[in-house]
């Protein structure tokens, strides 16, 4: 049940994987949409995905960059506590600018209670090359740890600097080492509605001081990746990491479009793959029975996401058309949007009670994951509060479903705060003593989820 459509650079593919066969007066329809893109030619001045560090920027006059690039650095007084924090956060920024491909715009922000743009300076953004990798080098030694913490004055900065660019894929690398003590919640909040769907942002946490839940919360509304760096030392290699995955985007602000027929309904998109991120309140309606759903910049990787459509009960025998999933961009110029591949959700209702009652694989391993990471997460929530049994009962689910799925990486973090007794009932102590390290690691990683084994 495979679609699939070119589109210059990237290739993109969608498969289906459902089982679509319903008793008498189901109405529910559940699907795994799995997307994937492959680097394919150089379009619309698309470089192929892994130029590489200095490769030149593919089309365009002198000057038109395909990216651009704002890395906010938290450089709040707690920043100089230990002192090795600033030092290798000032590293690891210049170690990122060196990974930019040349022709990238890019400009460095260091956040405290106000947002300072430390390079270029001025509103504008320097274009990646040796001598402004240099100079940006230069500005970032001077950086010194002073102030407080308002992460929404650095994102509204970021997205001023990242509008004024001409560059399709829009990025940000955000790193704090503290929480957001210096502006009320809502003023973040109202930033991250006002930065959504304009620019992708990383975020990452530095140290054991900072707020897991505001840092991940930053990464979802941006559709970027969270995650914690304990130790100072291992920024560099992350922030590294960080810009090569954003050189590899090729196809900025794709959506994926889900129609439905009369009298049926959305009733949930969620990325379940790597990650679980839920987007089903974030619809925009499209037209008549269509609705996008944001995705965020692409380059060679594939995605799962489940899907759930409502659709009217029906008699034995009868089939429908339930749904159409499609990947769509946007034109320039604010045309037509140009569909880069689809697939299609159906329903048929049988009396066949094997039939009708077999659950994908697909579907049901990715159902596992979801109940995972909310086990993890009302587990954690739960030990904080001194719920020590209710905390036992939630991570000893989460250990008996990450070792069911495989999940290697999460039962091995999830060791680190409970004492396994029996993975595949689930049977767990709570460690009388956890490192902050080991458990925030585990929250910021929670989402993390593995593939189904075919």
């Amino acid at each position: 049940m495979a679609s699939f459509a070119e589109f210059g650079a990237p290739r993109f593919s969608v498969d289906v994987y459902q089982n679509e066969y319903l008793p008498e007066g189901a109405r529910e329809v559940d699907a795994i949409v799995t997307v994937t893109s492959r680097p394919g030619g150089t379009a619309r001045g698309y470089p192929a995905a892994g130029a590489g560090t200095g490769a030149p920027s593919a089309g365009g006059a002198p000057g038109h960059t395909d990216a651009a690039v704002v890395i906010m650095i938290d450089a709040s007084g707690s920043m100089d506590y230990p002192p090795s924090k600033m030092r290798n956060a000032r590293d690891a920024t210049a170690a990122a600018i060196a990974t930019l491909r040349d022709g990238v715009s890019f400009a460095v922000v260091a956040g405290t209670h106000e947002a300072e743009e430390i390079y270029p300076g001025g509103g504008t953004m320097a274009v990646a090359g040796p001598e402004t990798r240099e100079e940006a080098g230069k500005a970032l030694r001077k950086l010194r740890a002073d102030g407080g913490t308002a992460i929404g004055t650095w994102l509204r900065l970021a997205d001023k600097l990242l509008s004024g660019s001409d560059a399709t894929v829009r990025h940000a690398v955000l790193l704090t080492d503290g929480r957001n003590e210096h502006e009320e919640p809502e003023r973040l909040r109202e930033a991250l509605d006002a930065c959504a769907g304009r620019f992708t942002c990383d975020a990452r946490g530095v140290g054991t001081d900072w707020e897991v839940k505001e840092v991940t919360g930053i990464a979802s509304a941006l559709l970027g990746s969270a995650d914690i760096v304990a130790e100072p030392e291992g920024l560099t290699a992350d922030f590294e990491e960080m810009m090569r995955n954003a050189m590899g985007k090729e196809v900025a602000d794709v959506a994926l479009r889900l129609w439905t027929p009369q009298g049926s309904s959305v009733k949930l998109v969620k990325q379940v793959a790597p990650t679980v991120e839920d987007l089903t309140d974030r619809r925009t309606d499209a037209g008549p029975r269509s609705g996008d759903y944001p995705t965020g910049s692409w380059g060679d990787e594939s995605r799962d996401y489940h899907v759930c459509i409502e659709v009217p009960a029906a008699e034995i025998g009868q089939e429908m058309l339930a749904g159409r999933a499609a990947l769509i961009v946007p034109e320039a110029g604010g045309g037509t949007p140009q569909t880069l591949a689809q697939g299609l959700l159906r329903a048929v209702w049988t009396d066949d009670p094997a039939a009708a009652t077999s659950i994908n694989a697909q579907v049901a391993h990715y159902t596992g994951q979801v109940e995972l990471a909310q086990a993890i997460q009302d587990g954690l929530d739960l030990r904080k509060a001194g719920d020590e049994r209710g905390a036992t009962a939630k991570l000893g689910r989460a250990v008996q479903l990450a070792h069911d799925s495989g999940n290697g990486d999460t039962s091995k973090l999830l060791s680190k705060v409970v004492d396994v007794v029996d993975a595949p009932t689930g049977t767990v102590r709570l460690k009388a003593k956890v490192a902050d390290a080991d458990e925030m690691t585990l929250e910021a990683r929670s989402t993390k989820t593995v593939r189904v084994k075919i």
